[in-house]
């Protein structure tokens, strides 16, 4: 993911925080802290580090913190390494009799994602023809800057309704990738597959839950984003993991293996809605954006018509300036925060009422439903936001 890791805090109790994250040795101290208008600090942290950070434990203070990712903060690190590219590049062209122009400059990819011993790059950089002259001499050198052994580029997401990444591999032959967030192993092709490093602040929440005796459905498995923190740190008793994608399929397998939690699930391959399984769950999730809403329903036929459950929505929600109460001239203008939480609370009321009936209409009995909480995962853009909605389903 493009952008710094950092804990945003409140400013006042910003020296708490740096301490706390400083005595874990998770400050990255080559970077700048940054002062927000809206009183908040964002502290940067290490990327190796976090998947060390207990952020359920430093929520426990008496203020909270959320783990975000900036572009905003000084990159002196990334300056350090693009200096060094630059100087590789620059070698290489006036060797080939070219020269280090400021338009070939700007053409050097400042952003990429790294994985492990492999580097992902964007579709924009090294588009200019002395570029192309180099061949894989390019590469080799880009390689070398930015101290990796494999390079890939990655253009667009395909539309083959998995959402999987057109990647080309520039160096190395093998594509397969591994991370470890939270003491959990994921390895996947960069080929097929992407890693939603966004998501760590919810994959931390989820591997929280106390799901001892549960049995939990996972909708939208993926590699196992969110099956494998149920398993290994949630204590699920069983999970059925939904996942129609087979390239997602492969490496989700192979991740239950690598950590140790096969005989824990069971993986259904294809079309969720087609899925042979009815009130089974005691837990339902929803991973999906940006709308999770077709699943509703095959969520609801999963829920245990007994007990009921939970279900966790994840939705992009869109807030906006204006005060939604407000009605003709008398239109309000309300602080960001106050229309984003808003909104959201406006989506997971609606989405409530629309759960309650659906579950009435499959089961044939009445309902109740109880917003547990609304967790917000990270934005996508001003005034947009990928939250969860935790809904307890009960039948009356």
């Amino acid at each position: 993911m493009d952008g710094v890791p950092c804990l945003r805090v409140s400013q006042r109790h910003a020296q708490y925080f740096r301490k706390c994250l400083q005595s874990k040795g998770v400050l990255d101290h080559s970077l700048c802290f940054l002062k927000e208008p809206e009183g908040t600090v964002l502290l940067p942290i290490s990327q190796s580090c976090l998947s060390h950070i207990d952020l359920l434990s430093l929520r426990a203070s008496d203020s909270c913190c959320e783990l975000v990712w900036s572009q905003q903060v000084k990159k002196e690190r990334r300056r350090v390494t693009a200096n060094k590219l630059e100087q590789i590049l620059q070698q290489l062209l006036e060797a080939h009799g070219e020269e280090m122009t400021e338009e070939l400059r700007r053409d050097i990819p400042h952003n990429f994602q790294r994985h492990g011993d492999l580097v992902l790059l964007g579709d924009s950089c090294f588009s200019l023809p002395p570029w192309k002259k180099l061949d894989q001499q390019l590469w080799a050198a880009v390689a070398k800057g930015l101290e990796a052994k494999r390079l890939a580029r990655m253009s667009r997401i395909s539309r083959d309704g998995f959402r999987s990444p057109v990647v080309t591999m520039l160096l190395g032959g093998n594509s397969w990738v591994k991370h470890v967030d939270n003491g959990i192993r994921y390895e996947f092709d960069v080929t097929k597959s992407m890693f939603s490093a966004g998501n760590i602040t919810e994959k931390l929440r989820v591997a929280a839950f106390d799901c001892r005796g549960e049995t939990v459905v996972d909708l939208y498995a993926g590699i196992g984003y969110f099956t494998l923190p149920y398993l290994v740190h949630a204590g699920a008793t069983h999970v059925h993991a939904c996942e129609w994608n087979p390239d997602a399929v492969t490496a989700l397998q192979k991740n239950l293996v690598a950590n140790g939690v096969l005989d824990r699930c069971t993986v259904h391959q294809g079309d969720n809605r087609q899925v042979q399984l009815c009130d089974v769950a005691d837990r339902v999730n929803l991973g999906l954006i940006p709308s999770s809403e077709e699943g509703w329903p095959v969520a609801c036929r999963l829920l245990n018509k007994t007990t009921g459950g939970v279900l966790h929505i994840h939705q992009n929600v869109t807030s906006s300036l204006l005060n939604p109460a407000a009605i003709g001239d008398d239109t309000q203008r309300v602080s960001g925060k106050e229309a984003d939480r808003e909104a959201w609370q406006a989506w997971a009321n609606d989405t409530a009422k629309h759960i309650s009936t659906l579950l009435q209409e499959i089961t044939a009995a009445q309902w109740r439903t109880n917003i547990q909480h609304i967790e917000r995962v990270k934005s996508y853009a001003p005034r947009v936001h990928h939250i969860v909605l935790d809904l307890e389903c009960r039948p009356s």
